[in-house]
């Protein structure tokens, strides 16, 4: 009885142990409990949110670009743009057969989009196409059961009123790439493009803008079922341009489909109204997104459509480079303007001959008529007593073999020689070879930016202008006015007399009997204008072909035909505008290049010109 009793005590003991130790260990539960429902709800409420709800980027509107009246050449415009949803992906391979025959994606297409597919999240929406037709999107839809995953949004897309009239400045965006230097979480929204070329390129970052954000709430799995709010972005910047895009393009219809350039410059601003290079490209299919097949259509474009001629494409200026060996020879006094050398159809140095283009020669010719009427045999004679080291001085001072930091990509230096660049060569430099410097030829090289920018410094008075195509980057809503133009400085080395020797026989180019241009002249009232012929063979032309005749450009292949070039400027007296025109193989400058850049100078004087000379804008 006695161990019964004593059992019992021992339960008992263990009993209100193990009750004391329960009461304690739910103290401490609804102590806690109670900490975190009063004095934690906030925190943990909003853990509880984050987990239901969802933060997503929305892309920001890209900023437009304008020329220099406020007209748009790259705006954003509603698109239909087909999405997959890799979770809702069932069975993989009859959707991405079906799809690609709705979207007509090819077999390279095809394995490329799988691939995107594969690297992304399975809740991350990979974009299949952009700017889908009417009958695309309704065949999507009406094939939604059988195309789990694949659906149909709208989105904003990048468009080129213009197409190929200014895909060389404004140039086009694409996806993001893995090079691409985008930093965060943007560069994997659908529809968040880069800029690639152009202006697009240069002011990318000015352009993208501030992105936007949209609440929603999802599922345990991630799965979003419902927009809970939405806040658009900030749109990117307005880019204003220099150029006024009809005359842009008067010039570029003007060029034709020829493989051509043409640069129109204010002569005071350094504006640049025109900048052309032909055949150009649409930037519209870079938008929607290009094909194996018509990528590999422009690149294999013989007549280089990506190239950008304009500032990229160098050149021998041929004899609209005469006018700087003038300038040298005077500033040098190896020459005045007075001075007459005699002309016979040949100049010899040495055992070699060098010819002027005028087989029976020009006879006794002084500095204007020589310029006027473009005698090969004067500037032989002058060039090599002013040296090549004169003649590149002045060259540069005018803008020649100089990059001026301009606002597109791809821009060229050209090329200026000297004994120190030969030399540099591993080589000496020959007195012929500054001969054939002296009419543009041998190793001078310049682009027709280059080229209107000479011509504007040489009929402004010596002012050093540097070109510019922006007018100004501010916001949509912002009203500031456009960046003030800051005077341009006299280049010292240039001689105001001397300025107006060459700009008045440039005036006879076009408008003396004797000139080279002067077919091109007009007799119209108001509508004259002077410039510079030019001629730049591309070939050697042999002793036996001379004698026996040397043969047309119409008589040549394509290839082999000379370069016709031709500078000029409007009005005749005050200039304001200046041209350079290029038209690779096109044949004779004054046949060919001389009326294109008359006809764009006529559109200027139409456009930007009083009757009274007087410049409006």
């Amino acid at each position: 009885m006695h161990r019964d009793v004593d059992r019992y005590k021992k339960f008992s003991r263990r009993g209100l142990f193990l009750f004391g130790g329960n009461i304690a260990l739910m103290s401490v539960l609804i102590g806690r409990m109670g900490y975190l429902q009063i004095f934690e709800s906030e925190k943990y409420k909003t853990l509880a949110e984050d987990n239901r709800i969802s933060l997503k980027l929305l892309s920001p509107l890209r900023g437009r670009i304008l020329d220099r009246k406020g007209r748009p050449m790259a705006i954003n415009k509603k698109n239909y743009r087909a999405m997959l949803l890799p979770a809702k992906l069932t069975s993989r391979e009859s959707v991405y057969s079906e799809i690609a025959k709705i979207l007509g994606l090819d077999k390279q297409e095809l394995s490329r989009l799988k691939k995107r597919v594969l690297r992304s999240s399975r809740f991350s929406p990979v974009v299949l196409k952009e700017n889908l037709t009417w009958r695309q999107v309704a065949s999507i839809e009406a094939r939604a059961i059988e195309l789990p995953g694949v659906l149909v949004e709208v989105g904003e897309s990048r468009y080129y009123p213009d197409g190929k009239i200014s895909g060389q400045i404004v140039g086009y965006v694409s996806s993001v790439s893995d090079k691409d230097n985008v930093k965060g979480p943007l560069k994997r929204l659908p529809g968040f493009k880069v800029g690639r070329a152009g202006v697009e390129k240069v002011y990318d970052a000015a352009l993208r803008g501030k992105e936007g954000a949209r609440q929603i709430e999802v599922n345990a799995f991630g799965q979003e079922i419902r927009e809970l709010s939405r806040k658009v972005g900030d749109p990117g910047n307005e880019v204003w341009l220099t150029v006024d895009k009809e005359l842009q393009r008067f010039t570029t219809n003007r060029l034709k489909s020829q493989s051509a350039s043409a640069v129109v410059i204010d002569v005071h601003t350094g504006e640049v109204l025109a900048l052309v290079s032909t055949p150009g490209f649409d930037p519209n299919v870079f938008s929607r997104g290009l094909s194996h097949e018509e990528w590999k259509k422009i690149t294999s474009d013989p007549m280089f459509p990506l190239h950008n001629k304009a500032i990229s494409g160098q050149y021998a200026p041929g004899s609209a480079f005469k006018m700087i060996v003038a300038l040298a020879a005077l500033k040098n006094k190896v020459i005045s303007p007075r001075t007459k050398i005699y002309c016979n159809g040949e100049f010899e140095l040495g055992e070699k001959l060098f010819y002027c283009w005028k087989k029976d020669g020009h006879g006794t010719m002084d500095l204007h008529n020589a310029i006027s009427q473009s005698c090969d045999c004067y500037f032989y004679e002058v060039a090599l007593k002013t040296g090549i080291d004169r003649i590149g001085a002045i060259a540069q001072d005018l803008g020649l073999g100089q990059l001026f930091d301009f606002e597109l990509p791809g821009e060229k230096k050209g090329l200026i020689p000297s004994k120190i660049w030969k030399k540099k060569q591993g080589k000496l430099w020959h007195p012929g070879e500054t001969l054939q410097a002296g009419i543009g030829q041998g190793f001078v090289l310049a682009t027709p930016l280059q080229l209107a920018v000479m011509t504007a410094r040489l009929v402004n008075g010596g002012k050093a202008i540097v070109p510019q195509i922006t007018k100004t980057i501010r916001s949509s809503v912002d009203s500031n006015q456009f960046k003030s133009v800051k005077e341009a400085p006299i280049i010292s080395s240039l001689n105001q007399a001397h300025l107006e020797l060459i700009v008045k026989a440039m005036g006879a180019v076009t408008n003396s009997p004797s000139g080279t241009a002067y077919k091109t002249s007009s007799k119209l009232p108001g509508l004259a204008f002077g410039g510079k012929t030019g001629t730049v063979q591309v070939r050697r032309i042999s002793e036996e072909e001379r004698e026996t005749g040397v043969l047309k450009n119409t008589e040549l292949e394509w290839h082999e035909r000379d370069h016709a070039i031709f500078v000029g400027f409007s009005p005749l007296t005050q200039p304001r505008y200046a041209v350079s025109v290029i038209v690779e193989h096109g044949g004779s400058g004054s046949a060919i290049a001389a009326p294109v850049a008359r006809d764009i100078l006529f559109e200027v004087k139409r456009r930007y010109i009083k009757r009274n000379m007087v410049a409006i804008d």
